[in-house]
């Protein structure tokens, strides 16, 4: 119990979350700082700004110390607590995909504060540290992943440092990698595709010693996604062509059920936002009514959203108003059944390029039809 949580002193100082400490005491006290601050909803945390500069040192010093790790002496929480709090993970991550980040990220935070971090600051073996240590990072992962999904960017970031971090702990590379393509995934979303470029590449290279072919094909298309932005046509190519040859070798058994996103509705939605990205149409309109089908057969609003707004942007870049109207209002009523912030810009995108059209009667609707989600 500290003075903040009587009430007393001063609050969380939210930006050391920011910080990749050497020191996993220092990570544990820094997470619930920030999992304490974000459910109080404080409005420093909810205004908290994303650096692009924060995120090199954290990658650096992961991927060195994960290929040079010095094995440490663990001390004594059991197997089952562990095992209770990875069985809670699927739980989230299905709220996450079917309802959007916005829906259950506050409940999630609690669950963390109150049960998964101070499990960190009690004794265990070296094996439940290690146990431990990876389902945290999975659920501090996807605190932080739902915060992206939120417009919650500055939140988001903390979250996935610290997810970091505590991967590094569990010595386990191939979720440390996929961590850094969260990180890679918010950089490029926020403008800056060179250093979103460079996480991905970082974590391919975590991933040299271990066989996860669904993290590499992710890693891959982020790449994909970053060199779609800088406008290299050759680059986007050959990192779409890597990710497809890792996803072929995908065997969703034996995959971790953090992985069990990435899958043909994810892949090749990203694949046609990165076409798109290009103004490729004919490349990009194959791979989002495949990443469409797929959502559909799982009930995958959010995705089949995003995938609808990919799809009607590549109608208006052929200029065919009709598909693209279509398509729009697909992506509007997909968007209205989850508390999701891309799916709402991904409306709104779709929503200025039809600007061009001018005063059209289709134009015009969609607008009417788009209005109320917008402004909720």
């Amino acid at each position: 119990m500290t003075t903040y949580d009587i009430g007393l002193g001063e609050a969380p100082t939210v930006d050391r979350a920011l910080t990749y400490s050497p020191s996993l005491a220092a990570t544990v006290e820094a997470v619930a700082d920030l999992g304490r601050a974000d459910v109080d909803r404080r409005k420093f945390l909810i205004a908290a700004p994303f650096a692009a500069v924060a995120a090199i040192g954290p990658s650096r010093d992961w991927l060195l110390n994960t290929l040079d790790q010095l094995p440490d002496q663990g001390q004594r929480v059991r197997l089952e607590d562990v095992t209770a709090v990875k069985n809670m993970f699927a739980t989230f991550q299905e709220m996450d995909i079917f309802q959007g980040g916005g829906s259950g990220r506050l409940v999630l935070a609690a669950y963390m504060n109150e049960h998964v971090y101070p499990l960190l600051r009690r004794t265990y073996t070296d094996e439940v540290r290690l146990a431990l240590c990876g389902a945290a990072a999975e659920q501090t992962y996807l605190l932080g992943w739902m915060a992206f999904d939120n417009g919650e960017h500055g939140t988001a970031q903390r979250y996935l440092i610290q997810a970091l971090r505590l991967a590094e702990e569990s010595k386990d590379p191939a979720l440390g990698a996929h961590v850094l393509a969260g990180m890679a995934d918010q950089a490029t979303l926020l403008g800056h595709p060179k250093e979103g470029r460079r996480l991905a590449q970082a974590g391919r290279q975590g991933l040299s010693k271990v066989n996860s072919p669904a993290c590499l094909a992710d890693l891959w298309t982020l790449e994909a996604r970053s060199l779609a932005v800088l406008g290299d046509k050759v680059g986007t190519a050959q990192a779409v062509n890597a990710a497809e040859n890792a996803f072929a070798r995908v065997e969703p058994d034996r995959e971790p059920e953090w992985a069990k996103f990435i899958d043909q509705a994810y892949i090749c939605g990203e694949w046609a936002n990165a076409f798109r990205d290009l103004g490729q149409p004919d490349d990009a309109a194959p791979h989002a009514r495949r990443s469409i089908a797929y959502a559909r057969t799982q009930n995958r609003a959010r995705r089949g959203a995003l995938s609808h707004a990919a799809l009607a942007v590549t109608h208006l870049q052929k200029r065919d108003l009709d598909a693209a109207y279509a398509a729009g209002v697909r992506t509007v009523d997909l968007s209205s059944k989850v508390k999701s912030s891309r799916s709402v810009e991904a409306v709104r995108d779709v929503q200025h390029r039809m600007m061009s059209f001018g005063p059209h009667r289709l134009v015009r609707d969609f607008n009417e039809r788009a209005r109320t989600l917008l402004a909720a």
